[in-house]
């Protein structure tokens, strides 16, 4: 069984990813999405890239969730990783997440648990189609078989950092797809990566485009209960992190009216 790390960067993001590269092992390969942002300029891969084990892609644009599409579409790996470009593995790490899908074969998509986050993680494993509180996954603590997931599922495009509106909230988007799809999903508390920086949910929990996002993913999730909920996380929000309750109420109500004008995307071909 292969594994292969998909790598999203943007710009100059692809100066950080010759830190992420274990030494050379047989089984474990590399794809790099590396997206240019209009107007930046395509420079050459970088030395330590040029490895038998390290696939470099192109991408212009922006937009998180397209960048992670782009790895999706090109990879070749029998269970892929997603992955941002502070991240950092062993390959014991990288062990556990295969050994994962080799005992468990039913098993389409997976989360562990990553080190450096300020998630406070379940001790057991759960079925990602039962509703835990206060688990919220990440994308780079998602791991999927390749032949379950390439050509019929992707990142909704319209989450993510570089969307238009919905800046965060494509990894809850992705796990959801998933498990709407009939995919067998499953979360185990395994640490399987350490994380250097801090996510987007956490440094921008007060912005439009973060609250936007939630209220959109309350629409999609849990469109019978997304009004009170709305009220619940915006009280939650002030009282925890000092954002203003009716701006948080406003985005994310904002945000649920924004995802209702949008075709859902349809399953792939």
């Amino acid at each position: 069984m292969t594994l292969q790390l998909l790598i999203s960067t943007l710009d100059n993001g692809i100066e950080r990813i010759p830190s992420m590269l274990l030494e050379p092992r047989d089984g474990i390969s590399y794809l790099v999405s590396w997206q240019h942002s209009d107007g930046s300029p395509m420079e050459a891969v970088p030395q330590a890239l040029l490895r038998d084990d390290v696939t470099v892609l192109h991408l212009q644009g922006r937009g998180l969730s397209r960048n992670r599409n782009n790895c999706i579409r090109h990879a070749t790996g029998d269970v892929c990783m997603i992955c941002d470009d502070d991240c950092t593995y062993t390959h014991e790490q990288l062990a556990t997440v295969a050994l994962t899908f080799a005992t468990q074969r039913s098993l389409d998509v997976a989360t562990f648990k990553a080190y450096g986050t300020n998630t406070t993680y379940p001790e057991k494993p759960f079925d990602l189609g039962e509703k835990v509180k206060n688990y919220h996954v990440t994308s780079f603590e998602i791991a999927f078989r390749r032949s379950s997931v390439q050509g019929k599922l992707e990142f909704n495009e319209l989450f993510g950092l570089g969307a238009p509106v919905l800046h965060c909230g494509e990894e809850e988007v992705f796990i959801h797809d998933a498990v709407a799809s009939g995919l067998t999903c499953k979360y185990f508390p395994a640490l399987v990566v350490t994380h250097n920086g801090e996510t987007t949910s956490t440094t921008r929990v007060g912005e439009p485009g973060t609250l936007k996002a939630r209220g959109a993913y309350l629409y999609i999730a849990y469109r019978p209960s997304m009004i009170p909920r709305v009220f619940i996380i915006s009280y939650r929000l002030h009282r925890d992190h000092g954002v203003p309750f009716f701006k948080a109420v406003r985005n994310m109500l904002s945000g649920i009216s924004y995802i209702k004008k949008k075709p859902l995307p349809q399953p792939l071909p």
